[in-house]
């Protein structure tokens, strides 16, 4: 038989490395964001008692370093993976995977744009919740500092929110030292001060309401959390729509980079003859399949003169 030498399409190697680059830097992120969680469940006991992950009432910041961090890896696994050895299947799970993930952000932005005031009910239990859970977790006890710090809040929407607080409501049969008190991230900052007082905050509450403003925030978190929305808008718009535009421009580059898989795919069908030619018919069906078995691609790789781990354009060969 003559020899015969076709000349094959080639996948776009900038699309294909620009994925490559982009996903691998997703990808150790999330590997840290996983590490920085599971070390905070280590260092809290949770991994060696794994039924006090129910035990918390309120709000678990590690949850959310693991399921950022668990996404981030997803992703950046299959793009990278899907880009560096051009397996469509893992690129089209990048891509579907970005695509829901930016129709879940799409339609949370809708949901809370029209039901305002649901919202606000739901931030206020939210915040409420985790003030009862306030002395059970260190990590949710440092969130709730930062955040009436940062607004200069206190409470939901005030300080009486902190009557929820076991050690801090003002009842009677109440015998902590924090009683009707605030936690110290609620007092108003003395800038001449380098220490901070972690007493500031005892019997503020038994004061009237105008000795109270001298020492600590009077409006809550929820309405401050209103007014910086409304003043950072603009930035806060600029961020959404920069991540809608590098989601879509994801999932485009991918969408890309299979369109040319398969196109070589067709090009190398179309140039096969005889048995090889149905050989590497079937050979491409499988591909995708056998790249996620590597077992089982090493012993096809004994048997048939395939490379099915390789890249694809290594199945387009020179037929004598």
């Amino acid at each position: 038989m003559s020899g015969k030498h076709f000349k094959a399409q080639e996948v776009s190697c900038c699309i294909k490395y620009f994925i490559f680059g982009f996903n691998i830097i997703f990808w150790l992120l999330g590997v840290a964001f996983l590490g920085i969680g599971l070390w905070a469940w280590s260092e809290k006991g949770v991994l060696s008692n794994i039924s006090s992950i129910t035990d918390l009432g309120g709000f678990d910041p590690v949850w959310l370093f693991l399921v950022v961090g668990g996404v981030m890896f997803i992703l950046g696994f299959a793009g990278c993976i899907g880009a560096l050895r051009e397996n469509s299947f893992l690129l089209k799970f990048f891509s579907v995977f970005l695509g829901i993930i930016f129709f879940l952000e799409l339609t949370a932005g809708v949901l809370a744009f029209v039901f305002k005031d649901w919202i606000k009910d739901q931030l206020n239990f939210f915040i409420n919740n985790n003030i009862r859970a306030y002395r059970d977790d260190i990590d949710l006890q440092n969130l709730i500092d930062f955040t009436q710090e940062y607004w200069e809040c206190c409470g939901a929407f005030g300080a009486d929110d902190w009557n929820l607080n076991i050690y801090f409501n003002c009842t009677d049969f109440n015998p902590s030292r924090e009683k009707c008190g605030v936690p110290f991230s609620c007092c108003t900052k003395d800038p001449a001060e380098d220490v901070i007082n972690t007493q500031c905050g005892y019997d503020i509450r038994a004061k009237t309401d105008s000795e109270q403003r001298t020492f600590i925030y009077i409006k809550g978190c929820v309405p401050q959390f209103e007014k910086w929305l409304q003043d950072n808008l603009t930035v806060v718009a600029g961020i959404f729509i920069g991540i809608a535009l590098l989601q879509i421009f994801g999932i485009c580059l991918a969408q890309n980079l299979v369109s040319d898989i398969e196109a070589v795919r067709e090009s190398c069908n179309d140039n096969r003859e005889g048995f090889w030619g149905g050989l590497s018919g079937g050979a491409f069906m499988l591909y995708d399949f056998f790249y996620l078995c590597p077992v089982f691609c090493w012993f096809v790789g004994l048997v048939l003169p395939l490379n099915l781990g390789g890249r694809v354009g290594g199945l387009c060969t020179n037929v004598k």
